[in-house]
């Protein structure tokens, strides 16, 4: 008998995380579906399978962001606040490095978009169309981003048990950016730009805020909301400046 409120209870708890997905699903609906029967005056093509995605992103959605809740969010912080507490600095960081890193070498929008920049410029005859060669400049180009962004993820760590003000060093980050666009090779600004937003992926952003806020929730002194955020303006920013260097090794000035 005890059990029936707790199922009714799991099952509204469960239409009201499909519910929300649907709303925060719905404006993207309603721009498509205006611009396909005002604009385009077509109606949509196999609609029975645009309608059946549609629901499974909404399932997907919906339990992805239990699972950020359940998982993601106290993981990332309670591994922050161990490594505070155990008082290794070394191990912290390498954390925080190996964080940003790992995350970010496996990002299927990242994988694709090295893939696709490999293509482009063996098209445009800057690279040998060999797939050995498209392949490893594709690996370099991913090495390169993941490795930008467990650097930054390090220095946002470091801004926070340092107390760094955080808007110099942004400044001074897309100073730099701008310094090296203009030296750096045509090709490869482009790319070096859309990385930045690449990066801060499903998963990265989740646990790098995670990692951000739990380490200013537990060193004294730090606001979590003013030092807990930030991390994931370093991982946006270096891979800018680390895949236009990459370019200008591998293009050249």
């Amino acid at each position: 008998m005890k059990s029936k409120p707790l199922h009714n209870k799991t099952f509204l708890y469960i239409v009201g995380q499909l519910k929300q997905s649907a709303m925060d699903l719905l404006p993207i609906v309603l721009v498509i579906g205006f611009f396909q029967i005002v604009i385009i005056r077509q109606p949509l093509p196999q609609f029975g399978d645009i309608l059946f995605g549609t629901l499974m992103v909404i399932v997907g959605l919906s339990m992805f962001i239990q699972g950020l809740e359940m998982a993601l969010f106290p993981l990332g912080e309670s591994m922050a606040q161990s490594l505070t507490r155990k008082g290794s600095l070394f191990w912290l960081l390498s954390f925080a490095f190996a964080l940003g890193f790992s995350t970010t070498i496996a990002e299927p929008a990242l994988i694709a978009i090295c893939r696709k920049a490999a293509e482009i410029a063996a098209q445009g005859g800057l690279l040998d169309p060999a797939p050995s060669s498209l392949a490893s400049y594709a690996l370099g180009l991913r090495l390169t981003v993941a490795f930008s962004v467990g650097f930054a993820i390090l220095l946002g760590v470091l801004r926070i048990l340092l107390n760094w003000p955080i808007h110099v060093l942004i400044i001074g980050g897309y100073i730099l950016v701008i310094l090296i666009t203009t030296i750096a090779p045509a090709e490869i600004i482009g790319i070096a730009y859309d990385a930045g937003g690449v990066t801060t992926s499903t998963i990265t952003v989740p646990l790098v805020t995670a990692l951000g806020v739990g380490l200013a929730t537990i060193i004294k002194g730090r606001n979590p909301l003013l030092d807990g955020f930030g991390l994931i303006a370093f991982a946006s920013l270096l891979p800018m400046i680390f895949v236009m260097g990459y370019g200008i090794i591998f293009f050249g000035i």
